[in-house]
C-alpha cells in the first residue's frame, strides 16, 4: 500500500465502503479547542508555514512538534526563538526523517496533502521545494483563517473562554453569517483552582465584570451563573474543566464560606480544604450546568509544567506537560455518587490523559446517569493518546463498557488552524476498526446496518451537543 493512500488503514472492504461511503464528506464539529476566537473572527493570513505550523503556540503553533525537534537536538532558537523561518522548517523537516510512527509524523503529512495538494514526504531533500510551495498558497485567499475551516467542512467550532471573557468576538462573528458556527465553552479553571497567590486577583476581576463584591462562596456561585447565562446567550452549550486529579470531601456552607474568605486573603488552604472546596463548587457548577442542559467536560491527569526551568523561561503550554497517576475511581464516584442523588448530575464527558484509568472511568460512569441518551461517556483519545493505537484503544473500551454508537466521537483539542484532518484520521481508524470485527465475525459485514453508528459517532452525536 502506498504511503497515506487513499485506503490507508483501512484494511477490509467494509472499511473501506464506510470510510469512502459514509464518513470522509461528513462536516466537522470541534466541540473542544484552543483556537482564538479573535483569529477567526478577524481572519488574516498567515505569514509562512512556519508561522501556521511552529511558532509560538499561544497563537498558532503545536507544542507536539517542538517536544519532537527537542528530542532531536533541535537549539530552541528554531523552535520558540527568533531562528530565520527557513532555518526552523529545515529544523523540522530533519526532526521529520527521524519520527516514523510518530502522530505528528502522519498528521503533518495528512496536513501537506488535504491543505496544499503535497504528496512527497518531507525531508530534508525536498524541504526547499515544501517550504516554497506552501508559502506561495498561504498569501492565497482561500488560506485565510476561516478558509481554511471551511475547506475541512466545519460545522461548530467550540473555542475555550475563561468565565470574566466578554465574548465579543463571538458576537461580532455571529452577526457575519458565516458557513459554519463559532460558540464559546466555559472553563472557569481559575475558579476551581484556589491558589492563594493568584485567586484573589482572579475574584477582583470578576467583581468587576459581575458590577459587585463578592464576600462569600454563594457570591461566588451566583457570579458564576450569571456568566453562564451570559456564556448560554452567546450559544455556548458545553462547560470544560482542566482538573488535575479528582477530589472529594464534604463541607458545610459555613466551612465554605471560611474557605473562600481565606483564599480570596491570599492565605494558604490545606489539602483538605481544597479538596472540600473544589468538590462543593464543582458540584454547584453540575447544578448550573443541568438547569441549562449543558454538557459539562472534565479533563484529568495532567501534570503540568514539569520542567521548572523552561516555564520560568517559556511560560505554560510549550510542550513540558506529561500524563499523570494517581487514584481516580473511588473520588469520581464520591462526586457523581452525591451529584445524582443531589439531582444535579449533567450530561458530562470525562477524559483521562492517562489511559490506565480507561476502565475504571468508564465503569463508574455506567453506574449513574440514565436520563438521557449517552448522557455520561468516557472522553475521546487526549492528547498524548491522540494516536492510531490511542483511539482504537478508547474506542474498544467504549464498545466493551458502554455504548460506542452514542460516543460523541472526536475533537482536536488543538491550537493549531491546520489540525483538522485529525478528524479523517479518528474515522479511518473507527471504520478500520468495524472493519477489522466484521472480518472476525464480531459485527455483521454490512454498510447498511453500520453506516449509521459511522455516522453518530463521526458527527450528528457531536452536533446535538449544541442542540437547545
Amino acid at each position: 500500500m502506498a504511503f497515506l493512500d487513499d485506503d490507508y488503514l483501512l484494511g477490509t472492504q467494509l472499511s473501506r465502503e464506510l470510510f469512502h461511503d459514509v464518513a470522509e464528506d461528513l462536516p466537522l464539529v470541534d466541540y473542544h479547542c484552543h483556537l482564538r476566537a479573535k483569529e477567526i473572527y478577524e481572519d488574516p493570513h498567515f505569514d509562512n508555514i512556519v508561522d501556521a505550523w511552529l511558532t509560538d503556540g499561544h497563537n498558532y503553533g503545536d507544542h507536539y512538534k517542538w517536544r519532537l525537534e527537542r528530542a532531536n537536538g533541535v537549539p530552541e532558537r528554531l523552535i520558540t526563538g527568533d531562528g530565520d523561518p527557513w532555518d526552523k522548517f529545515l529544523a523540522y523537516a530533519r526532526t521529520m526523517e527521524q519520527a516514523v510512527g510518530s502522530p505528528v509524523y502522519i498528521w503533518t503529512h495528512m496536513e501537506l496533502r488535504r491543505y496544499f495538494g503535497i504528496s512527497e514526504p518531507l525531508t530534508v531533500g525536498t524541504a526547499r521545494s515544501i517550504f516554497e510551495r506552501t508559502n506561495e498558497q498561504l498569501a492565497d485567499p482561500g488560506f485565510s483563517r476561516r478558509a481554511l475551516l471551511r475547506r475541512m467542512k466545519a460545522k461548530v467550532i467550540c473555542t475555550t473562554d475563561s468565565p470574566e471573557d466578554s465574548l465579543e468576538y463571538h458576537e461580532r462573528f455571529g452577526e457575519e453569517g458565516e458557513s459554519f458556527r463559532m460558540v464559546p465553552a466555559f472553563r472557569p479553571d481559575e475558579a476551581l483552582n484556589p491558589v492563594s497567590s493568584r485567586y484573589g486577583r482572579w475574584v477582583g476581576t470578576m467583581e468587576s465584570v459581575c458590577g459587585r463584591s463578592m464576600n462569600s462562596f454563594g457570591d461566588l456561585v451566583d457570579a458564576l451563573r450569571e456568566r453562564v447565562d451570559y456564556f448560554h446567550e452567546h450559544g455556548s452549550r458545553l462547560a470544560d474543566h482542566g482538573v488535575d486529579a479528582v477530589e472529594f470531601a464534604p463541607a458545610t456552607g459555613e466551612e465554605l464560606d471560611a474557605i473562600f474568605n481565606k483564599v480570596k486573603a491570599g492565605r494558604e488552604l490545606e489539602g483538605r480544604e481544597r479538596a472540600q472546596y473544589r468538590a462543593a463548587l464543582l458540584l454547584e457548577l453540575m447544578r448550573i450546568y443541568k438547569n441549562k442542559g449543558w454538557t459539562m467536560q472534565i479533563h484529568l491527569h495532567a501534570s503540568r509544567n514539569n520542567n521548572s526551568a523552561a516555564f520560568r523561561r517559556l511560560g505554560a503550554d510549550t510542550g513540558y506537560d506529561a500524563m499523570a497517576d494517581g487514584a481516580v475511581a473511588a473520588p469520581l464516584v464520591g462526586l457523581l455518587d452525591q451529584a445524582q442523588s443531589s439531582g444535579v448530575l449533567p450530561k458530562t464527558i470525562i477524559y483521562s490523559l492517562n489511559p490506565n484509568d480507561y476502565m475504571a472511568i468508564a465503569t463508574d460512569l455506567g453506574c449513574f446517569g440514565g436520563e438521557d441518551r449517552g448522557q455520561l461517556q468516557l472522553g475521546n483519545a487526549w492528547w498524548f493518546n491522540d494516536t492510531i493505537t490511542g483511539m482504537r484503544r478508547q474506542l474498544e473500551v467504549v464498545a466493551e463498557t458502554s455504548l460506542l454508537g452514542n460516543s460523541v466521537g472526536m475533537t482536536t483539542d488543538s491550537r493549531s488552524f491546520l489540525s483538522f484532518p485529525r478528524h479523517e484520521l479518528f474515522r479511518r481508524v473507527l471504520c478500520g476498526l468495524l472493519g477489522d470485527w466484521a472480518s472476525q465475525g464480531i459485527v455483521p459485514d454490512d454498510k447498511g446496518y453500520l453506516a449509521p453508528l459511522v455516522r453518530s459517532v463521526s458527527y450528528e452525536n457531536a452536533l446535538a451537543l449544541f442542540d437547545d
